[in-house]
């Protein structure tokens, strides 16, 4: 067993399968439903080199039931992030109906990239036609006291703020997903499905005949393997491999797993005019001289600007930096139109506000393959040190987060 942290200090019971070196599997019961559904299920993905957490939700098994009887959608959600904020690497997170949805809502309502995937069963059912109270009864129904906590349902949980929550949480979500359906569910007919679906940029359906409303466990082989399918597909248990001649987006993204900063290096054009743009590629190199590196694509259409200058200015943005970030990434705009900036001795472009800011005078050029690396001495700097840093990983921008 291991034991989570959830919102308001909630203790959150989970059972672990499997080694905590392989890729990472949160699974998520439905209301009223306990861990313990996911046993088959978990086994066999840890027996296919999964590392499993099958989480009970709160107020649900050896979960802890909140003093302030919080079961609102934002504490249901609140928990799911704390939960994989715990955890060591992102998971794939597979969740039965209700917990699916709560998936769902979670992970498409974050900025931050929390997981690497999702599945659920059947999308939700149109709880405008319902009534929460009798919603409440006839799943309170389904359940004995030893299931769950009875004061569950006392506060009435809002369904209609669920499903009004999923629908831009769909359109919003940036990540692999899997729809599973039971063909004689009746909490979505297949149209509907297939309707949801496509909401979301990265989905996959599949349908399972002879399961119904609980498809994960109606057919719990069948569905495993479709997970599996699913996680070998976009997850897969081997490390990608690059090797000389391979896919060059193959070594493109495991060079992204390298985490950098995020720069604007600025110099000026032959008409002493600022320009600019957005590098990652830049590195210290010399403390005794004080030397630094930056790299430039051969293909960047300021390139000559850089060859033939004496001098070049290196800005480390901070998280406040985005948007600059964009604009000296941007075509066709004029990138200093609504940046303030200075110049020093070297009368390179510095950009105020800057995390850092170092002013180099160019002492080496160096082409190899398609870049050119430039070594700059550095003969003025100035930084923020009570500022974090913007940061770029796997192809997206990233904050520090602290724990």
């Amino acid at each position: 067993m291991r034991e989570f942290i959830g919102v308001g200090g909630v203790a959150l019971t989970a059972d672990e399968y499997g080694s905590e070196e392989h890729p990472c599997v949160v699974l998520l019961p439905g209301l009223t439903q306990t861990r313990k559904v996911w046993e088959s299920a978990a086994k066999a993905l840890a027996q296919a080199g999964r590392y499993v957490i099958s989480l009970d939700l709160r107020g649900h098994g050896g979960s802890d039931s909140p003093k302030d009887c919080n079961y609102s959608l934002d504490a249901f959600m609140g928990d799911l992030v704390a939960v994989l904020a715990q955890l060591e690497s992102r998971p794939v997170v597979v969740g039965s109906n209700f917990g699916g949805w709560i998936g769902l809502a979670a992970l498409g309502n974050t900025s931050a990239p929390i997981a690497t995937g999702l599945v659920l069963t059947n999308p939700p059912p149109e709880f405008q036609s319902l009534n929460n109270k009798s919603i409440a009864k006839t799943v309170s129904e389904r359940a004995s006291s030893e299931d769950f906590d009875q004061g569950l349902f006392a506060g009435g949980f809002d369904f209609i703020k669920l499903q009004n929550k999923l629908e831009p949480a769909a359109k919003n979500l940036k990540l692999p997903t899997l729809l599973v359906r039971g063909i004689d569910s009746q909490i979505s007919s297949s149209d509907a499905t297939q309707r949801f679906a496509k909401l979301i940029p990265q989905a996959e359906v599949s349908e399972i005949e002879g399961a119904g409303n609980y498809v994960a466990f109606d057919k719990g082989d069948e569905f495993s393997a479709l997970v599996l399918e699913f996680l070998e597909n976009h997850v897969p248990h081997q490390p990608l491999q690059y090797v000389s001649g391979s896919d060059a987006r193959t070594l493109r993204d495991a060079m992204g797993c390298f985490v950098t900063g995020i720069t604007v290096v600025t110099t000026l054009d032959d008409t002493k005019k600022p320009i600019g743009l957005t590098v990652n590629s830049f590195s210290s190199v010399s403390l005794d001289p004080p030397l630094v590196s930056i790299c430039l694509g051969n293909h960047v259409g300021s390139l000559d600007a850089f060859r033939a200058e004496k001098s070049f200015g290196i800005n480390v943005l901070h998280t406040g930096q985005q948007s600059t970030s964009n604009v000296f990434a941007s075509k066709g705009v004029d990138r200093f139109a609504d940046i303030d900036w200075s110049t020093w001795e070297q009368n390179v472009p510095i950009i105020e506000g800057s995390l850092a800011s170092f002013e180099c005078i160019k002492k080496d050029m160096i082409i190899q393959g398609d870049h050119t690396i430039f070594i700059g001495e550095v003969v003025r700097a100035k930084f923020e040190p009570h500022r974090d840093p913007l940061l770029y990983f796997s192809g997206k921008y990233r904050r520090l987060h602290f724990g």
